[in-house]
This record gives structure tokens, sequence and C-alpha cells, in this order.
């Protein structure tokens, strides 16, 4: 037997080994970096530092990594305190849909349910804000007149649009009694293949709702609605 062949075997069992740790350790999740961002949040939250808090929990969302059970209670905790209700709501929602009654903040979040019913309700009933109480503000595109002039989107701002009866061919075939295929001029379009835009009549304009705003004259901000008229603000576009 050749006495190099232990050695050789050891050899290949060690690469072997390597191989496979090294390839668990690239798509095992970081777990002990997700301690770390749970305790940071925490400890913000302890301190009332809801916005330090909201982006360690949003940083922890976007690793890819398992969630711990308990995360979107104290996240949902920290949105609410930040007036993000319907996403507080959203989240505390998603916590008791996995956990139950066996959740180790169930009390808690029940509590956290109960107080969210009031703002919940405030912004449903607020036309100054969206449902997720963003404050509505007027459209920057049509300054809230709801519609304006913008390119005919039926013509694409050329005026004309090819004749559908001829193919914008400008003719028309027939097949006579004969069976033979005759050719005439389209009189619907005079034999030129193309009319003017019956939308924009030519202009290649139209005035139509915003596409920006959707017809409403409004856009949602980044505000928070304290669903308080405000003196500097026209009336809301109903």
């Amino acid at each position: 037997m050749n006495p190099s062949f232990p050695k050789i075997k050891i050899l290949f069992l060690g690469i072997l080994l390597f191989s496979v740790s090294f390839a668990e350790a690239q798509v095992s999740p970081n777990l002990g970096q997700t301690d770390r961002w749970m305790k940071g949040a925490l400890a913000a939250m302890e301190q009332r530092d809801y916005q330090t808090a909201n982006s360690i929990f949003r940083n922890l969302i976007d690793s890819g990594v398992p969630l711990p059970d308990e995360m979107p209670y104290f996240f949902s905790e920290t949105l609410f305190e930040l007036g993000q209700y319907d996403n507080s709501s959203n989240f505390l929602n998603k916590y008791l849909e996995l956990t139950g009654f066996k959740g180790e903040n169930y009390e808690g979040a029940k509590e956290l349910q109960a107080r969210l019913k009031q703002p919940i309700a405030a912004i449903l009933a607020c036309n100054l804000c969206d449902r997720r109480g963003y404050r509505f503000q007027t459209c920057f595109t049509c300054d809230g007149n709801k519609q304006i002039e913008q390119v005919c989107d039926y013509c694409k701002s050329k005026g004309i649009v090819g004749c559908s009866r001829c193919t914008a061919s400008g003719m028309i075939k027939k097949v006579n009694v004969f069976n033979i295929v005759e050719f005439f001029e389209c009189e619907r379009c005079s034999g030129k293949g193309r009319l003017t835009c019956p939308e924009c009549t030519g202009s290649g304009k139209e005035i139509s709702d915003c596409k920006t705003c959707s017809g409403s004259g409004k856009i949602t901000s980044d505000a928070l609605c304290d669903h308080i008229p405000h003196v500097h603000e026209s009336e809301p576009v109903k």
C-alpha cells in the first residue's frame, strides 16, 4: 500500500470539510447581527428615541434575515409613537396573526390595539389625509384644477390617426361576383389613409384628467396629518 495514501485521504477530507463549512457560512443568516440590531432598537425605545429605533427596525427588515417573533410588536409600538398609526396597525395585526395569544407581548399587543382605535378612526373620518394618515397637498402639476392641457393620448400629439377602415392604406379591397379582386379609394379618408384625430381635432393636445393626481387635484405629502385645517391651506379639493 502506498504510504502517502492516508495523507492524501486526510488532505482530501480536510478540503471537503472546509468547503462545506465555507458554504454554510455563506448561506447562513447573520443571527449575531440580528441580535445586535434588536438590542439596539430596544435600547433606543427605552430612551424614547423612536426615530433611531425606526431606522434600526427598517434595516433589520431590509437585511432579509429571519425576523425575531417579537420584532413586529416592538416595531408597531415604535410606529405608534411616531404617529404612523396605519403602519403600526398593520405590523400589530401581523404580530397577532403569527404569534396569537402565545406571543410574549400578547397583552401589550391587545392594549396597543385598543389605543389604535381612536387615531385610526380619526384618519378614516378626515378628508385632509389619505387612509394612511398622510396629509394631502395641492397637485403641483395642475395646481388643483384636476384637468390640464396635455399631450393627446389617442394620437400621441400627432394630430392624425390611421384610418381603421382601410388600415391606413387608403384603399379598400373588394372581391366582385366574378371572384376578381378590385381596389377602391377609401371613402372615409379620401384615399389618404389617415384622419384628423377625433379626440383633439388635430391639435395634438387635449384637456383631460391630470396624470399626476389622476384628476383629483391633490397628491399625498410626506407630512402626517393632524386633522386640523391650516390657515395657509386652501380648501381641500373634493
